[in-house]
């Protein structure tokens, strides 16, 4: 799996190199254009899920024992969180959006029907999964409902209403940019307060945080340490990317709004790094400090985290029932409902049941990358070549959200 792994990463950067020279200054512009504030917070709500509110303050520990992971040695443990999470590796969703935007309509490889079968599997799974990691941390994160480790039925409860909402809410792609633009404006919100509590307990100084972020920039000066796996648990955090990375391409390239394609590559790399950033450098100085997160800081950070689940599965579901052709309007709101809810709901606890793992969908995904690039090779090389513009039929007008289904 890591020889897979790394020819899916040696192969996605070789890619982006090869965008950058041939269509560098081509400007990308989806079927509904919105506005570059709306398109940056669509990608990081809908690129980003529940693992990035809860996962830093698990694992931060883990990272610092060196002793037990010599791998980590070369940096410190917020800048190890970052690079798992931040700039470099949104270059994988900079590869499947520039295409989807620019090259599938020429080339139609999705339309395939076992691509398309393997695509719609694939997004499905990755919903489940995001579903099944906001279940899995709900324990460590409200201790106070439980024993703070096992899964009660309260929790089951709350991700099947985040299921519901989110499976609701996909029925009209008028909801993708009022969720979009809210959990950005909540996950600003929540950093802002996790930062200010710590002066309000007076656990805390402006210099201490910001020498804290600093440590951040280990993370660029030991940039080649995070192109290719350090570890096992590496290996899932960019398999877990892969497996993300088509579907997301696949959903934001609707909403690219004239950017060239070298600000479309700049704007994935460094905008949604910004808040990631500060959010880690937050939860790195409560963890270095030990101040604790019980009670109203837990729950903030949970209620952040369901939004972002419901933002993710919106936009998901959204997806693989337009490209399978169960929307509402085939099936009627109440078949959509029970058909998606029953789905996810089942594959949930396939994950919960470890019957299924998102290693197994990431590794299909790079198969999916290196047949696409077979295909043009053999079959649409010419077609690709002669590639010097978005396709047509796709206009800056951004109301056209406003009228979309």
């Amino acid at each position: 799996m890591t020889l897979w792994l790394s020819a899916g990463i040696i192969f996605t950067f070789l890619a982006i190199v090869v965008i950058l020279f041939k269509w560098g200054n081509l400007q990308c512009v989806g079927v509904t254009p919105v506005k570059t504030f709306t398109f940056i917070a669509i990608l990081f709500t809908s690129g980003l899920d529940v693992g990035l509110i809860m996962f830093p303050l698990t694992e931060f520990a883990g990272y610092a024992d060196i002793k037990a992971s010599p791998e980590y040695a070369f940096a410190n443990p917020l800048a190890i969180e970052f690079g798992f999470w931040g700039f470099l590796i949104w270059g994988f969703y900079f590869l499947t959006c520039f295409y989807f935007c620019v090259i599938e309509p020429k080339v139609k490889f999705f339309e395939i029907p076992w691509v398309k079968l393997l695509n719609n599997i694939i997004i499905i799974g990755t919903c489940a999964f995001t579903a099944y990691l906001l279940l899995s941390n709900l324990p460590w994160y409200l201790p106070n409902l439980g024993d703070g480790s096992t899964i009660i039925p309260s929790f089951y409860l709350v991700v099947f209403a985040a299921i519901c909402f989110a499976v609701y809410s996909s029925t009209s792609l008028k909801y993708v940019r009022f969720l979009s633009i809210t959990t950005t404006w909540m996950f600003i919100a929540l950093i802002a307060f996790m930062w200010s509590a710590t002066f309000i307990f007076g656990d805390s100084s402006v210099s201490s945080f910001t020498n804290k972020l600093g440590l951040i920039g280990e993370y660029f000066t030991n940039l080649n340490h995070f192109i290719l796996p350090l570890n096992d648990y590496h290996e899932f955090y960019l398999f877990w990317w892969f497996a993300w990375s088509i579907m997301i391409g696949q959903f934001t390239s609707r909403f690219v709004g004239g950017l060239k394609t070298y600000q479309v590559l700049a704007a994935m790399l460094v905008f949604p790094s910004i808040p990631i950033a500060l959010w880690f450098g937050v939860l790195y100085h409560y963890h270095d400090a030990g101040i604790s997160t019980e009670g109203i800081k837990n729950f903030a950070m949970v209620f952040v985290g369901i939004v972002f689940v419901i933002n993710s599965l919106d936009s998901l579901i959204r997806l693989y029932t337009d490209n399978l052709n169960l929307t509402v309007k085939r099936l009627g709101m109440r078949n959509y409902m029970l058909f998606n809810i029953a789905a996810l709901s089942l594959l949930t606890l396939l994950f919960k049941l470890e019957f299924i793992q998102i290693q197994w969908v990431g590794a299909l995904v790079i198969g999916l990358f290196l047949s696409c690039a077979l295909y043009i090779g053999y079959n649409k090389f010419k077609t690709v070549s002669n590639i010097d513009s978005s396709p047509k039929d796709n206009t800056i007008d951004f109301s056209k959200i406003e009228t979309a289904g």
